[in-house]
């Protein structure tokens, strides 16, 4: 742990590296704002390269529907993950990228709305009259007064009809998570080892199983185009002109570090340690977990965790490689802070140190339904450590907030955690 602090530490100007000459410049608010607004062009940038070839991967699926390509879009599907979560520090602070987010990664979902289900999930729900629509069986909906014509799937079917349809937030019905089940299908396994089984054959016109694969084509296909459109519209909205770029110029150089350390917070805080992980754990619901059909979460959460630390130190590395770094608040609280820094640092390793863990727990089989399982109580400890590291960094986070005297920051809480 101590030389993977020195090795950021020696990063952001920390310590004496040999390699390396420290600078006296001071850096500007401004300069800090800049970095983050070209790691967000780039994180952005990368979420839409990643999803075109799962687009190309889906569209190879379709063309020859065998074990084979599906399992080249659902690995596809993983490394789209990858970058996309690495921008959710954004999301938080910036209202363009907290409103959209909702159409392209809104969790969990009640997967009866887009198709079939499995005797277990039930009927009906008291809270969604949409529960077992299942759209991709039924081209004409008629529930409680809603009349869907779905004869035609179409990407604005899915995004001006069906998403939040009858003002239900797990009427998900676009982006990532959907088209997961649709490539997983549901996990059966609880909160046993394995995840989503769905065959290959759902997707065949020759040999069709669980029916209407035709419409089922064509809503993978659909949801997929439109998760690509969607982050177009996001990589423009970064770029000189575009809605968040704009907004967070209005609010100056002080609200450009507070929109920064409100992301950075609310994520690890609010949305990461409580509803994505704590309150798993506390119900032991496998429907609570993140990538609950392809068992994917510790890599979610990972990567969550690591677009804090990417914010924070300036520095982003791309998929192709090529690495975006400059001006970061690392730097400014070694100048105006210095122990303050280290700590910052500190709390980031351990949350990295936590996180290592579960990806290790998972290699072994022991993914996160499988650790927050009823009377498992070492994975208990080893979530409640990820939980207990995040709420220190938050802390920390704070104590950055008020040595920099930044007004008006409110961080996103959850009612799963205590108060911090």
């Amino acid at each position: 742990m101590f030389k993977k602090i020195c090795a950021l530490a020696c990063m952001i100007g920390l310590v004496g590296c040999s390699s390396s000459r420290q600078s006296n410049e001071a850096i500007s608010h401004d300069a800090i704002v800049e970095t983050y607004i070209a790691i967000a062009q780039a994180s952005y940038e990368d979420s839409l390269i990643s999803t075109r070839v799962l687009e190309d991967a889906v569209n190879a699926l379709l063309a020859e529907p065998n074990q084979t390509t599906l399992t080249y879009a659902k690995n596809a599907w993983l490394a789209a993950r990858v970058p996309y979560q690495q921008t959710e520090a954004f999301r938080f602070g910036n209202a363009v990228v907290d409103e959209w987010e909702a159409r392209v990664n809104s969790w969990p979902l009640d997967e009866g709305l887009i198709d079939y289900t499995a005797a277990f999930y039930g009927d009906e729900s008291d809270n969604n009259y949409f529960y077992t629509a299942n759209i991709i069986a039924n081209e004409l909906i008629d529930i409680g007064g809603i009349s869907v014509d779905a004869a035609q799937i179409t990407p604005q079917l899915l995004a001006e009809t069906l998403h939040e349809i009858d003002g239900v937030e797990s009427n998900v019905a676009t982006g990532y998570h959907a088209i997961e089940f649709l490539l997983w299908g549901q996990d059966l396994n609880g909160t046993n080892p394995g995840a989503g089984n769905r065959p290959a054959t759902d997707y065949s016109l020759g040999e069709c199983t669980n029916r209407n694969c035709d419409r089922r084509r064509d809503y993978v296909s659909a949801v997929t185009s439109l998760l690509v459109s969607d982050l177009e519209e996001m990589v423009y909205n970064w770029q000189v002109g575009g809605a968040a770029y704009d907004d967070l110029m209005r609010k100056g150089p002080a609200g450009g570090l507070a929109t920064i350390l409100t992301g950075m917070g609310s994520l690890a805080y609010g949305e990461l340690a409580g509803e994505r992980i704590r309150l798993g754990l506390l119900l032991n619901d496998p429907e609570e977990e993140h990538d609950c059909f392809s068992d994917n979460t510790h890599n979610s959460h990972y990567y969550d965790a690591l677009g804090i630390k990417n914010v924070y130190l300036g520095s982003y590395e791309r998929i192709n490689g090529d690495v975006i770094s400059g001006a970061s608040l690392a730097g400014l609280m070694n100048q105006e802070a210095p122990a303050l820094a280290a700590e910052m640092l500190a709390r980031l390793e351990s949350t990295e140190l936590a996180m290592d863990v579960l990806i290790s727990e998972a290699a072994r089989g022991n993914t996160f339904d499988v650790l927050i399982a009823s009377n498992n109580m070492e994975g208990e400890e080893i979530i409640s450590t990820v939980v207990d590291s995040l709420m220190e960094e938050t802390r920390t986070i704070e104590n950055i907030i008020r040595e920099l005297n930044l007004q008006n920051v409110s961080l996103t809480g959850s009612d799963s955690l205590g108060r911090l």
